[in-house]
């Protein structure tokens, strides 16, 4: 009897495991060189490494009127938004921001900006550290629709990065969300979004509205706010 019942679970494993074998099939992963601490891998692209703005260009229309200052960019106020050249959807992005030393103004007027995810879905850029704003609004949050885990910003004047996981989302032939959009955030290396599912546009409420690949977009908020080492991997 025992040995019966051994060789029954013996041939349930040989036959799941084959199961498996022949239900997962695996390809070699290919190899991607690491970047030196926050430095691009060797398969991203590179967005801005501090010399010019050949990557992006204004959402009006033509070239970027932002500056660039010690490798970085810095908003011009009321120059407009700039956007990608290149459209994107699921994506690994690595960003580093840093809003003005000096303090000016309160609320969502100190050091605001933001990143927005094929020009619908907005992460917010803002000096969040000892600044009092609506939860949903302040550094870390996606604008209007769900607050960081924790506020973890920095000085003002101190450089801080966004390290991001978006995948987009899917659309049926009719135009109807099959699959919304979601995000993961790390602010500083901590973690601020996790696997957050995204309501539709994060400016207008409005729910989602099919699109396909978009470019990535930087908000001018008429605050002097910077950022470099900008790169980004299709996923």
């Amino acid at each position: 009897m025992k040995k019966l019942v051994f060789l029954c679970i013996l041939s349930y494993v040989s036959i799941h495991v084959s199961g498996q074998a022949e239900a997962q099939p695996f390809a070699e992963p290919r190899v991607v060189a690491p970047g030196t601490g926050s430095g691009a891998p060797s398969d991203a692209i590179i967005l801005f490494d501090g010399k010019d703005f050949s990557q992006w260009e204004s959402t009006n229309g033509g070239e970027v009127k932002w500056k660039i200052a010690n490798n970085a960019m810095v908003v011009a106020e009321k120059t407009g938004n700039i956007q990608t050249k290149q459209s994107f959807g699921d994506c690994q992005l690595h960003i580093e921001w840093r809003t003005p030393e000096k303090v000016d103004g309160e609320g969502q007027g100190r050091g605001n900006s933001g990143i927005f995810f094929q020009k619908q879905y907005e992460l917010q850029v803002l000096d969040s550290y000892n600044n009092k704003t609506y939860f949903d609004g302040q550094a870390g949050s996606i604008y209007t629709q769900n607050p960081p885990l924790v506020n973890v910003c920095r000085k003002p004047g101190e450089w801080q990065t966004y390290d991001v996981i978006y995948m987009a989302p899917r659309f049926a032939s009719d135009g109807k969300v099959e699959i919304p959009a979601r995000i993961t955030v790390f602010q500083n290396g901590v973690l601020v979004q996790n696997n957050f599912i995204i309501q539709g546009t994060t400016y207008n409420k409005s729910g989602y509205k099919a699109h396909h690949k978009m470019p990535i977009e930087l908000q001018d908020h008429n605050n002097p706010t910077a950022f470099r080492n900008i790169w980004i991997r299709e996923l």
